[in-house]
């Protein structure tokens, strides 16, 4: 449909867009009622239309219609589910970023009804933004390294297979050794052709690291016109669409 979800922190929680750009919807009060949305982290729009939230303020995924109503919560086990992303078959994978943890959640979301929801990979460190790749099943997941000394920490990114074998794996030193800026990165998603792409706030671009099995190049998608890049998803017709918390806007490129 071409409709975009953006988590916010404003008074309605979560904001569909259109195609155009236009605000459609505005929906998820911070509150306790089952449509409320207390700290949103994640968002993501599943295969058959439904908006997906992964909500830190009571470490629960929920999921709604494009209506905003209400259909599935899920609190089971998780410590502090963060970032989400729309696998095939109506499934969604997430990490769960207290836990150190990967989970895989498939649902039939119209009737509310929870099919399983499996951890898939453990022992992770501080697991945030992840991006499953619609053709291969390939996962990556940006986590989140604690600073050893006054800095701000660093980010690395891990690249699983389908069957979740490890395929590559490189923190911000290592990118650093291979690549000629520190790479601190934020958000991540796969493009049409399997390709890594990930946000960098060091830089304030988007950067493509390429496809898992040759991981990592080093070739800049976007390199001027960004404050804090820190959301990132690509649309059906392969626009590349960018959140930018700098100016607090949505910025779509072409292919």
């Amino acid at each position: 449909s071409g409709r975009l979800a953006v988590a916010n922190d404003g008074k309605k929680r979560i904001h569909v867009f259109g195609p155009s750009g236009v605000c459609l919807r505005r929906f998820g009060e911070r509150g306790d009622a089952g449509n409320d949305i207390k700290y949103p982290l994640d968002v993501a729009v599943t295969s058959d239309g439904h908006v997906v939230v992964t909500d830190g303020g009571d470490r629960s995924v929920k999921a709604f219609d494009f209506e905003g109503r209400g259909l599935l919560a899920v609190r089971e086990g998780f410590c502090l589910p963060w970032g989400l992303d729309a696998a095939p078959k109506n499934e969604v994978i997430l990490t769960d970023s207290e836990a150190g943890a990967l989970y895989r959640l498939a649902a039939d979301f119209r009737r509310g009804e929870l099919k399983k929801c499996q951890m898939i990979r453990s022992r992770l460190v501080s697991p945030r933004a992840v991006a499953v790749c619609q053709t291969s099943g390939a996962v990556v997941v940006i986590e989140h390294l604690k600073a050893r000394g006054p800095g701000k920490g660093s980010t690395r990114v891990t690249i699983f297979s389908a069957q979740m074998d490890l395929i590559g794996q490189m923190d911000s030193f290592g990118l650093n050794l291979v690549f000629p800026s520190r790479i601190h990165a934020t958000a991540v998603a796969f493009d049409k052709e399997g390709r890594v792409i990930v946000t960098d706030v060091c830089s304030q671009a988007v950067v493509c690291l390429g496809k898992p099995e040759e991981f990592p190049i080093f070739n800049p998608l976007i390199s001027h016109g960004l404050s804090y890049p820190v959301g990132l998803t690509y649309t059906a017709n392969n626009s590349l669409v960018v959140l930018d918390s700098g100016d607090h806007s949505i910025k779509v490129y072409s292919s």
